[in-house]
């Protein structure tokens, strides 16, 4: 298959109109139906249902879309790569982690890498909840750090940092802040408090019927102001002021941060990152 096939199909697999994703491709329609009907006969299945009004994936077509979805995505990330190693080398790499998380953790691993022989400068980029695995996947960073079950690692080469447990987060001065625990049942049932919403998948964190919210800093202001509560690990403690309080959930999952790469990497910069991570 060409990526030009594969960036086709998707386009028709994601509108389900060939008039729209003809459109979208900056193509004609009748070629683009022609280049679907070639990968058909190609592959020997049928991807798309058709009727003179509606279009539907077939069974294979979605193990299509979404294989043709990685292989684009890879093939842009080798684009990236090779680009940033010949402009580079190895004299850099670039770690995307969520902002307000692994904040005890990040500092000192980017301070004690700075101290070994050979260290390269590393710049880090910040996300939103779910963002780390995307950019991993695509060549905008080398290297991440990510935290389960919230997010995957499918795919990638990885070493356990740490594990941790989770608290509620909440105003200060709430009745639940004087008990010693709480469970998951307490918060749902919360008045006044709700859990937030996240945009998109929300980096797996559970979405609630709260406001909806993009980052660590807008929910810890909306909680402040005894607008919403949350469930997060341990670690978000650093990043609490006097206007909000933790107790531990006791049935919330344990949350563990591991530092992720992608398995052909053979960078010596990384390789040295990785170690310092896993030493500390």
């Amino acid at each position: 298959m060409e990526t030009r096939e594969l960036r086709y199909f998707i386009a028709v697999a994601e509108e389900l109109h060939f008039g729209r994703a003809a459109e979208r491709l900056g193509i004609a329609q009748p070629p683009l139906s022609r280049a679907i009907q070639q990968l058909e006969r190609r592959l020997g299945v049928t991807l798309l249902d058709r009727t003179n009004r509606t279009i539907a994936l077939t069974d294979a077509g979605t193990v299509l879309l979404h294989e043709g979805r990685a292989a684009l995505d890879a093939v842009g990330a080798a684009e990236r790569r090779t680009r940033r190693a010949a402009a580079a080398g190895d004299s850099g790499l670039v770690l995307v982690t969520k902002a307000g998380a692994s904040s005890d953790l990040l500092p000192k691993l980017l301070d004690a890498y700075a101290a070994e022989p050979g260290a390269v400068n590393v710049d880090v980029l910040l996300c939103g909840p779910g963002e780390q695995e995307r950019l991993l996947r695509d060549g905008r960073a080398d290297v991440a750090l990510l935290h389960r079950p919230f997010d995957s690692a499918t795919g990638f080469d990885t070493e356990e940092l740490c594990t941790e447990g989770q608290v509620a987060v909440l105003p200060a001065g709430h009745p639940l802040t004087g008990r010693a625990h709480l469970r998951l049942s307490d918060l749902t049932a919360l008045p006044g408090l709700p859990l937030p919403r996240w945009p998109g998948p929300g980096g797996g964190y559970p979405d609630g019927p709260g406001p909806q919210v993009h980052d660590h800093a807008q929910l810890l202001q909306l909680i402040a102001l005894g607008r919403a509560s949350a469930v997060l690990p341990e670690s978000c403690r650093s990043h609490l002021s006097r206007a909000h309080a933790a107790v531990p959930v006791l049935d919330a999952p344990m949350v563990t941060t591991v530092i992720a790469w992608p398995p052909h990497s053979r960078s010596r910069a990384l390789a040295a990152l990785v170690r310092t991570a896993t030493r500390l």
